[in-house]
């Protein structure tokens, strides 16, 4: 469990096909390196991925074609920047929302400009998923919890401070880049148990 409070960005050395998977190494801060071992859970744009091997403060995952097909994986680059976050810990404090790590879905960045002082960022939303899009409600863009700011037929939007610029990944955004959305997490409890139809996935007939 997370809560898309971002702690620091990592940036890509490789992302290689393997015989068995995908492999990313990331090229981390000193101290997020040593407080991982093999078999950790580390947020990376949002997405849990499990540490299998460390070598100083490059550390690797493996990537399945499914995680690469629902996430922004795939267009990643040697030197992009990735979003980090550790699980929480049980006496930490809850600062954003909770987030899974299981992305929902990519989607193309639609708008990106500074206005006045601040950062406006519009997304797209298949509709399937525009139930979850609630005004002030929460959603996590590539593991960054952020606040909807508008509520769109075809989208969603935010705002950014110059701070989160700063900190993830998102200084280097740009209109036709995809980030990876969860949705609030609590809401799709409450739909399986109000409706029932959350058995299965929205990409499966």
């Amino acid at each position: 469990m997370f809560t898309g409070i971002v702690e620091a960005t990592g940036k890509v050395v490789s992302f290689e096909e393997g015989k068995a998977a995908w492999l990313l190494k990331l090229e981390v801060p000193r101290e997020i390196a040593e407080s991982l071992a093999d078999g950790d859970s580390l947020a990376c744009n949002g997405c849990c991925l499990t540490l299998i091997s460390k070598e100083g403060n490059v550390v690797g995952f493996e990537l399945l074609e499914e995680t690469i097909r629902l996430t922004s994986f795939e267009g990643i680059r040697p030197g992009s920047l990735i979003n980090l976050e550790r699980p929480l810990a049980a006496n930490a404090r809850l600062g954003g929302h909770f987030v899974s790590g299981h992305v929902d879905v990519r989607s193309k960045v639609e708008i990106f400009e500074r206005r006045g002082k601040n950062y406006y960022l519009k997304v797209a939303v298949p509709q399937e998923f525009s139930k979850y899009v609630v005004y002030k409600g929460s959603i996590s863009i590539d593991g960054i919890s952020l606040t909807i700011a508008e509520a769109l037929d075809d989208g969603l939007a935010v705002w950014l401070i110059p701070h989160t610029l700063e900190v993830t990944n998102l200084c280097e955004c740009r209109a036709g880049k995809y980030v990876n959305l969860e949705f609030d997490l609590l809401a799709k409890y409450v739909e399986k148990i109000a409706l029932g139809n959350r058995d299965k996935s929205p990409y499966q007939p």
